[in-house]
């Protein structure tokens, strides 16, 4: 079955991959291919031209010898100096060699044994002598001769004489390889300015949605608004809109959930409220009527713990719904931290109290943090009630505010059970349970260090837990920069 692209499963960058480099390689790549044909190209019309000066400059030899080529009594003679004899076989680009054939085939002069004329050369068009350029071996070593047909003729005879002019390609082949290294030279030379120019170009021409990532890593989370397509090219303002309507559609979804987070915190609240409120009248009516039998109260005593239970459950799972789905506890500002742990303490102290329980606050230094005042009175909420739920009657907790050295410390330690240390890493996870708690409360949801975790990341805080005083209990550190959340 044909699958869909990029199909479903397959993460876009792997299917897709950089724009930047992208680009670079559909501009670099085929304009490597064109400058190597061109090169190739190049090289070859540069070889071209300089065999046919080469050719030229053999030709011009090989005519030279043959004005010196005569009918004297009746024989074909060279007369060819000493000085040019000694030109003919050296030359300070390579060695030069020359034949002078007679009417009947005979060698006049020069060496004899150089390499005939073969069958199938044809005759060169590019001059009007009888001229033929062929290549062969001589003496080792590859050569090109030029082949010249000479009429000779006197009173008594006439005649066509040949004239051979070969010579190493030494010559030749110096000169192909400095126009290959010329060639080379400047086409990389030219690639790599082209390169430099494409690269800074795909840089610019990309500026614009660099700059739409950076607003876009800037903002707040909640912040859903439009990003302004006038920031990026005309060609990618279709993206930008259709990505704003997306945020529009997800910041409307959001809507939907937080309104049905505050309906449904409305619907289970007023219930269970009610209910708690029944099982309370209930569980007085039978202390009042002492003839009631003990089964109807132990009755009604579990409904009140289990009302209690299920109140405190919902609370906190609204509660970290609100947190998780984004939503807002109030404007980031600055507050007292220790305003707000005094209050905390004073809301719990009644919790404290019926427990047996001793509660303490040390903060004798103003601490100030900015974060949500709402968010932070329910981690501080979460922490104390934690801390009373699990420690025993008598016990004590102390719940302390410290600030300097550009960070606020806020501490809450019991003398209860603790938490052992392999497990401390897991309790931030939603509903999970160490085993020493279990023990002491089994009704607990599990919620509270899952929400203080939330909170704490919201405000950019870190979360610590270690053994209370003297290796007994648990102690809940929460560290804050100094004025900043």
């Amino acid at each position: 079955m044909r699958r869909p692209w990029p199909w479903r499963g397959a993460p876009a960058e792997a299917a897709l991959g950089s724009l930047r480099s992208a680009l670079l390689r559909w501009l670099l790549i085929p304009l490597l291919i064109l400058v190597a044909l061109n090169a190739v190209s190049v090289y070859r019309n540069a070889l071209a031209a300089a065999d046919v000066a080469y050719d030229r400059s053999l030709l011009a030899s090989t005519r030279a010898l043959a004005e010196r080529v005569s009918i004297v009594a009746g024989k074909v003679v060279a007369d060819v100096p000493y000085v040019a004899l000694d030109s003919f076989e050296t030359d300070t680009l390579g060695r030069i060699y020359y034949k002078v054939t007679g009417l009947g085939g005979e060698t006049v002069s020069g060496y004899g044994d150089l390499p005939p004329v073969p069958a199938n050369v044809p005759r060169s068009e590019a001059y009007p002598a009888l001229v033929r350029f062929y290549q062969a071996d001589y003496n080792g070593q590859p050569i090109r001769i030029a082949a010249l047909l000479q009429p000779v003729y006197d009173d008594s005879m006439r005649g066509i004489a040949l004239i051979q002019v070969g010579e190493t390609l030494d010559a030749r082949r110096g000169l192909s390889n400095q126009i290959l290294f010329d060639t080379l030279l400047w086409q990389a030379g030219l690639v790599l300015a082209v390169a430099t120019l494409v690269w800074f170009a795909v840089r610019l021409v990309l500026r614009p949605l660099m700059r739409i990532r950076g607003v876009l890593e800037t903002r707040a989370l909640s912040d859903l608004s439009d990003v302004d397509p006038a920031l990026v090219h005309r060609e990618v303002r279709p993206l930008v809109s259709a990505m704003n309507g997306s945020m529009a559609r997800l910041q409307s979804l959001i809507a939907s959930q937080r309104r049905f987070i505050a309906d449904a915190a409305h619907q289970l609240r007023t219930p269970l409220t009610v209910l708690k409120t029944q099982a309370e009248l209930a569980l007085r009516a039978c202390e009042r009527h002492h003839d009631e039998p003990a089964a109807l109260r132990d009755i009604v005593h579990s409904m009140a713990a289990t009302t209690d239970a299920t109140v405190n459950l919902a609370n906190r799972l609204l509660t970290l719904a609100r947190i998780e789905h984004g939503a807002e506890g109030g404007a980031m500002a600055p507050l007292s931290l220790r305003a707000l742990a005094r209050r905390v303490g004073l809301e719990m102290a009644p919790a404290a109290v019926h427990r047996r329980i001793d509660l303490s606050l040390d903060a004798e230094r103003e601490a100030w943090v900015t974060g949500q005042e709402l968010l932070l009175h329910e981690l501080l909420a979460n922490l104390v009630d934690n801390a009373l739920r699990y420690t025993a009657p008598g016990g004590s907790v102390s719940l302390r505010v410290r600030a300097g050295a550009g960070k606020v410390e806020l501490e809450v330690e019991d003398n209860g059970p603790g938490i052992d240390a392999a497990e401390r890493e897991r309790v931030f996870a939603p509903f999970y349970r160490a085993a020493a708690t279990l023990e002491v409360n089994p009704g607990g949801a599990g919620l509270g260090l899952a929400i203080v975790r939330d909170i704490a990341a919201l405000h950019g805080a870190a979360i610590a837990l270690s053994d209370g005083a003297g290796g007994r209990g648990l102690k809940v550190r929460v560290t804050f920069a100094s004025g900043a959340a």
